[in-house]
């Protein structure tokens, strides 16, 4: 009996943030209420403040939780492109392929990013989430940036590039993608930008 009660505290605040995610992606962080989110997952507001000294925690929880589940996605999509390509260039390309595939496999398109939701509305967030959210878009650069180097070092660029910027248009045209798709309704095009990138990312490194 004590083991399920941490176990449905747990379940309890995975829920109010999964509830949480999809206003703040929806209407913003602001017109996110702790009423409806309550409401919405049948708990007392002492029941809110169990899991959550209040909405700026709750803002902490959420991008980290975003960043954490982005960071599993891409690990993930790239390791299972790497065991089925050894060589650094052709594994990437194929590995921005699953992407797009995953991106045109979801119904609805992407639902936002948490991370640009902050950046539109960082007036509203305290010096810890700007700065999470900071270092988030500084490690995206990173981790693309390692695979820039390791491809580089193999396939010396055909083009003039630096390789930060590069990195940063996967941050870029993934945003970007997600605003277009959701302004035209057009859930395609998120996948074909990422195509496009993986088309460009072709010439840079192998030429025409």
């Amino acid at each position: 009996m004590d083991g399920a009660l941490p176990k449905r505290g747990a379940e309890t605040r995975e829920r109010l943030l999964e509830v949480a995610e999809r206003s703040v992606l929806d209407k913003g962080f602001a017109a996110t209420s702790i009423d409806e989110l309550i409401a919405a997952v049948g708990i007392t507001k002492s029941g809110f403040f169990y899991h959550f000294k209040g909405k700026e925690e709750l803002a902490t929880a959420l991008l980290q939780r975003y960043i954490d589940q982005e960071d599993e996605l891409l690990d993930t999509l790239f390791q299972r492109a790497d065991e089925l390509h050894e060589d650094p260039l052709h594994g990437f390309l194929v590995g921005l392929k699953m992407f797009a595939e995953m991106m045109a496999d979801l119904p609805g398109g992407h639902p936002g990013c948490m991370v640009a939701s902050v950046c539109y509305q960082e007036n509203l967030f305290n010096s810890e989430v700007r700065e999470l959210n900071r270092e988030a878009v500084l490690a995206w650069r990173r981790r693309f940036r390692e695979r820039f180097d390791l491809i580089a070092e193999r396939y010396p660029p055909r083009l003039p590039v630096d390789l930060d910027a590069l990195a940063d248009m996967v941050s870029a045209l993934v945003d970007g993608g997600i605003i277009i798709s959701k302004v035209v309704r057009d859930r395609h095009v998120l996948p074909q930008q990422i195509m496009l990138f993986r088309e460009y990312v072709r010439a840079i490194f192998l030429g025409a």
